[in-house]
């Protein structure tokens, strides 16, 4: 074994630490092999791994921005809707107080109507009563007048004469006006 090290030792070597021989080079060759089949097993899947990662980020970040973009323009939105529909209420208010105002201008027309109706027909029944009391006034006066004509006659009248006498007076009686 002591031939062995003194075999290496006598070897030239680079700044003392690699000597240049075939195992240098197959040391490269082994290095460029291996860096082949790690790029092409490790490196280009790690590789485009990272790269699909940024680009899930990215995408992520992009669409979280859309996102807070949508949500401020739908925040505006509803500001706005709400601002309106503070004004459209105030707007179905001063609708719903003309349509009061008018169903009870229409409410008031309707009962003058129907007091000018009532007054109309009290008078008109009042104009009746007054009819009726004045037949009965004269029936009254016709049946007096004839018991005062009776006794001042001092005879009976037949049924002719008497409806014949009775219908003369209440002519007479009801072309004159009475008075209260």
């Amino acid at each position: 074994m002591n031939m062995g090290l003194l075999a290496l030792a006598n070897q030239p070597t680079i700044l003392g630490l690699v000597s240049i021989d075939a195992t240098l080079v197959f040391q490269l060759i082994n290095t460029f092999v291996l860096f082949l089949i790690l790029k092409k097993i490790l490196f280009k899947p790690v590789t485009e791994f990272i790269q699909n990662r940024e680009q899930g980020i990215a995408k992520t970040i992009s669409d979280a921005e859309n996102r807070e973009a949508e949500a401020e323009t739908l925040k505006v939105e509803y500001i706005t809707k709400l601002k309106g529909s503070d004004e459209e209420g105030r707007q179905i208010i001063r609708d719903a107080v003309v349509k009061a105002e008018a169903r009870a201008a229409g409410i008031v027309k309707d009962a003058e109507k129907e007091i000018v109706t009532l007054k109309e027909r009290a008078e008109k029944e009042i104009e009746r009563e007054k009819e009726k009391a004045i037949n009965a006034l004269k029936d009254d006066i016709a049946s007096l007048a004839l018991l005062a004509a009776s006794k001042v006659i001092e005879k009976d009248l037949n049924d002719e004469a008497h409806n014949a006498l009775v219908n003369q007076f209440i002519e007479e009686v009801g072309d004159t006006k009475w008075h209260n």
